[in-house]
This record gives structure tokens, sequence and C-alpha cells, in this order.
């Protein structure tokens, strides 16, 4: 709990290392970019002297000396655009491989975040922070890049080539320059906060978008649109204002930090106006003051934009805080360094004084026993919220028993690895799973070896193949991942067939047949007794007329199991299952 509450208050600080740790893998790159642009600095650097040069021999008609100054001018512009060019392509490379590595880490975790986490969040704020903020964070990084090493490079080389020209005003420049720091300082410390609200406020939008298109039917099939166009209208104009507010603040960087270079030119010109005309007693030629004004523009203005490039920080800063935070959550428990591989099992599962809640404060299963035999059927049942799925949960390691133990073929869940645990389930949800790619891609799910025949034998079996060979391009039909054309039940039958083809040694069936037609659904449990003969199989149901040839029917009720045993044993009984299964069949 503590943890949390800390991630949950990063500081600026951790952000701007976290981001720093990441630009560090590409150290070579950066002080390539860094030497580049200091070379470059230099050679724009020397362009108003050489002009002051030539400004003075014109002004003396000494024009036989001029070409030599101008071709100078000329190769110190070229070989400057060259250099900056060179460093544009090396800050984008730098740019966009942090970007990637930010994505694939930030990726990489949600792969192994526990699902409470993925549970409690909304998908559309963590897709935001994968997408949104990283470019967020990329263009704060480019922009860092390309304005704040030039700026910098440039400020130091401006000040000494002023000094060259003109101790006096160099002096006076430099005095000044405090003014400009200090007032972008006070507002660009006061930004952050605004812009960590804005990328909040953009995530819960994105995040209320997602949900609402991904469920229009049910919107419009409830006529909530109304409210809806309200929810969206708030979440808008909440977002509207954290937008305003962030950039009004940013946007009076620029202006004041002008204000006071302005300042600072004005007094450099008439300072060097009166040098002119001998007011300290030295000379000072014409061609000298017009390098002075123009190193005073070249040292005033990279403070204009790296005020611009830090108000642009934060807000880079504050997006990837968000993203960082994601890649720090606390990942799934690791399989311990004795965990078994768990191979060919027999499919002898126990539940031994199992205890489980989602919340605390809630209590859910508790004192849980279960004895399941090799190769048996087992049906669960209950009303809704009693525990079913959750059972299923704990099977699959999902979430881990809080006490208790669940053992397959004697040995601890907890002490076999995740993934040979999964991979020896075949498990099919009410909730169908298909990703974009075509009908073969999404049967397979990158299985190898598999004929072409066996596919068709596995999808005749799961009843698919009459309309798959009706879709227009049959086993290659391209489709989305949300099944495109496909009804709720067509898209079921696709992942049944998945099922069908990996012919795993234990099954998993969570209301498998929601959305099939009685008849199909008959023909399929007819194929999964096939399928699971001699396997131990789980079969979550609310239609008590797929599990009455169970071996063994559970029956739930407030995460406990009130009654066990087969269909004839629990309707003799005339219990709850009896009072289910008459409500169900009773007539009318």
């Amino acid at each position: 709990m503590e943890n949390t509450m800390k991630k949950d208050k990063r500081s600026r600080r951790e952000d701007i290392k976290a981001a720093l740790s990441h630009l560090g893998r590409y150290k070579s790159r950066l002080i390539i970019s860094l030497v580049l642009s200091a070379v470059s600095v230099v050679l724009t650097l020397y362009i108003p002297v050489a002009t002051g040069d030539a400004i003075d021999l014109v002004g003396t008609a000494e024009l036989s000396a001029l070409p030599p100054v101008l071709i100078r001018i000329g190769v110190c512009a070229a070989a400057a655009a060259l250099l900056q060019w060179i460093t544009g392509l090396v800050n984008n490379t730098v740019s966009f491989r942090v970007l990637c590595d930010v994505r694939r880490k930030a990726f990489s975790r949600i792969q192994i975040l526990p699902f409470s986490y993925l549970d409690k969040n909304p998908t559309g704020d963590i897709v935001n922070r994968l997408t949104a903020d990283a470019d967020q964070f990329a263009d704060g990084v480019l922009m860092g890049l390309t304005q704040f090493f030039t700026g910098v490079a440039t400020i130091a080389g401006a000040l000494i080539f002023m000094l060259s020209v003109n101790v006096k005003a160099a002096l006076l420049v430099v005095a000044l320059t405090p003014i400009s720091l200090f007032t972008a300082n006070f507002i660009t410390s006061h930004t952050y906060t605004l812009f960590k609200e804005n990328a909040k406020a953009r995530g819960e939008q994105t995040a209320f978008a997602d949900e609402m298109i991904s469920n229009q039917r049910i919107v419009r099939a409830f006529v909530h649109e109304d409210e809806q166009q309200r929810k969206f209208d708030e979440l808008n104009e909440k977002l509207r204002k954290t937008s305003m507010d962030s950039v009004f603040y940013s946007s009076l960087v620029n202006p004041t930090t002008r204000f006071v270079n302005n300042l600072v030119y004005a007094a450099v010109a008439l300072l060097g106006a009166l040098f002119c005309v001998g007011f300290s007693g030295e000379v000072f030629t014409v061609g000298a003051l017009t390098a002075l004004l123009s190193y005073v523009n070249q040292y005033t203005k990279p403070f204009n934009e790296i005020s611009g490039v830090a108000a642009e920080l934060e807000n880079s800063i504050a997006g990837a805080g968000r993203l960082f935070k994601l890649m720090e959550e606390e990942p799934q428990k690791a399989d311990s360094g004795d965990a078994v591989v768990l191979s060919d099992p027999a499919g002898h599962i126990t539940f031994e004084d199992v205890s489980f809640s989602y919340d605390p404060e809630k209590e859910l299963i508790k004192d849980l026993d279960l004895d399941i035999k090799p190769g048996s059927k087992v049906a669960i049942v209950g009303p809704t919220g009693c525990g079913k799925t959750t059972l299923i949960n704990l099977l699959m390691r999902f979430y881990d028993v809080d006490s208790g133990r669940i053992t397959v073929d004697g040995s601890d869940s907890r002490n076999i690895t995740r993934e040979s645990l999964r991979s020896n389930f075949g498990m099919v949800l009410q909730d169908t799973w298909l990703r974009s790619g075509t009908v073969r891609d999404n049967i397979l799910l990158g299985r190898e070896g598999i004929s072409e025949e066996e596919m068709i034998e596995a999808a005749k079996a799961a009843h698919s193949y009459s309309f798959i060979r009706r879709l227009p391009q049959g086993f290659d039909t391209p489709m989305t991942e949300d099944g495109g054309s496909l009804s709720a039940g067509q898209k079921q039958l696709l992942c049944i067939t998945r099922v069908m083809l990996s012919r795993p040694p234990m099954l998993i069936l969570d209301e498998a047949t929601s959305s099939i037609d009685t008849m199909t659904e008959i023909r399929i449990g007819k194929a999964f007794d096939k399928l699971s003969r001699g396997k131990t199989s789980f079969i979550v149901a609310h239609r008590l007329s797929t599990i009455i040839s169970a071996d063994l029917i559970l029956v739930m009720k407030g995460g406990r199991i009130i009654e066990q045993g087969d269909h004839k044993t629990l309707l003799e009984k005339g219990g709850f299952y009896s009072e289910l299964y008459n409500a169900a069949y009773s007539a009318g």
C-alpha cells in the first residue's frame, strides 16, 4: 500500500531522472550530436565577424579585399547548414529509438502486470499512455536535443565572440541575462502540474471514447446516446480547460523573455552607438557594432527558444510520467526458482482449503475443498456472482489464492510455471478474442505444422466450416479484431475451432456456447464430448442442458459449493440444483 502511494505521488525529479536513464543508452550518439552542434555554432558565429569586416572594407573602399571575405562567409554558411542537417538526422534517430524503447518496455510490462491491475484500470487510459503520452515524450526529446544543445552552445559561443569584440558591452549583456532566466524558470516551474492534469484528462477521455465506441450497439439499444454525449461533453470540457490553462501559462514564457531580451538588445545598441561616436575614447567601428549586435541577437535568441523548449519539456515529462508509472507498476509474482514444467498431465486437480477474494473487505471463496479425478467432466453452475468464473481464474493462475492451495497431479500450481500450466489448458470464453488477420490466422494462432486437412477437420468438428467456406476467400478471408460482419455465434465457433485444433490435455469452457443456437450447441456438445474423452474438463454454464452428462456438477452460491454430484443425484436430492433445473424447464 505504501509503495502504491509513493508511485501515485511521483515527483517531477523522478520523471526527469527516468527520462534521462532512457536517453543514457545513446551516449555516443548524443556526444556526436553535441560535437556537431558545437562546430555548427562556431561556424555560424564566425559569420558576423566576417560580415563586420566586409562592412568596414566597404566603408574604407578597400573593395579588392572583399571577395575572400565573402567566400569565407559562404563556406561557413554552407558547412554550418550541412552539419545542422546531419545533427538533425542524429537527433531524430535518438528520439525515435527512445520512443521505440519505452513503448517496447511499456508493452512488455503490460504482459506481466497482474490481472488485478488490468481489471481496475480502463483499457483506453492504458492505450493512451502507450500511444499519445509516448509520442508526447518523443516530441519533447527531439525538441530538447534539436534546440537545447544548439542553444547552449550558441549562448556560450556568442558570449566568447562578444567579449572579443567589446568587453564592456558583453558584461552588460551578462548582467541583464539573469532577469530572462528567472522569468522563464518561474513560469515553467508552475506549468508541470497543469500539464500533468492535462495528460490525465486526455487519458480519461480516451478511455471513455474507447468504451463507448466498442459498445455502440448497447448504447443505441438502450437509447442512451444523450446521456453518453453529456458525459463525453463533461470530459471534453475538462480536457479543454486543462489544455487552455497549461498552454496559456506555458505560452507566457516566450513573450516575457523576448521582452527582456529586446531591452538587452536596445541597451547594447545604445551603448555601442555611443562607442562609435567616441564616448569611451576607444576606436569602435560600424562593422564591429554590427557584429556585436548580431552576437547579442544570437546570444538572447536561444533563451527564447530554450524557454519554449522548457515549456514543451514540461508537457513531455508530464506525459512521460504517466508512461513511466505504468512501466514501474509491480508485476505479477514471478515463477519460483524451483518451479516445475507441467508436461502431459493426467489432470488430477484438488482445491485444498482455498480462500480468495478480489477485495479483502468482501469475502468471496472461503475454505473450498475439491478433489477432481483425472478425466472427469466437471460442470460449475450457480447464480451470477457466486464465484464460477473466479474458480477458473484461480485454476489458470490469473489470480493466486489468498490461502490454501490448488494442485495439479500433486504439484502446487504456484510451483508450476505459468506458461506450462496455461498451455495445458484449452480455454473458450464467453467473450470471444480474435485478432486482425485472416480466418486462418485466428484458428491457427501461431501453431505451425498444421495441415489443411487437419484445419478443415477441426472446423467441421466445431461446425464452423459451413460458414467459413461461404466467406469471400474462405480461410484466407481478412477480418478485424472485432470479427467484422461475423455474428457473435460465428466468432465463438472460430474460438471453439481453435481449441478443437490444439487438442489440449485439459479443457475449460466458460459459457463457451452462450451465443450459439440450440441445435448447433447440441452438435458442438457432442464434438466436445469426443474431444474431452479421457481429459479433465471444466464447464461453466447457465444452460443446464449442456451439463447433464457431466461426471460431477458443482453447485455454487455465495462463493461456496453447496451441492455436488451428478445430475441424477442432485435432482433426487431436491436442493438448490433441483430448483434451478425445474425453474429452467418448467412449463410456461
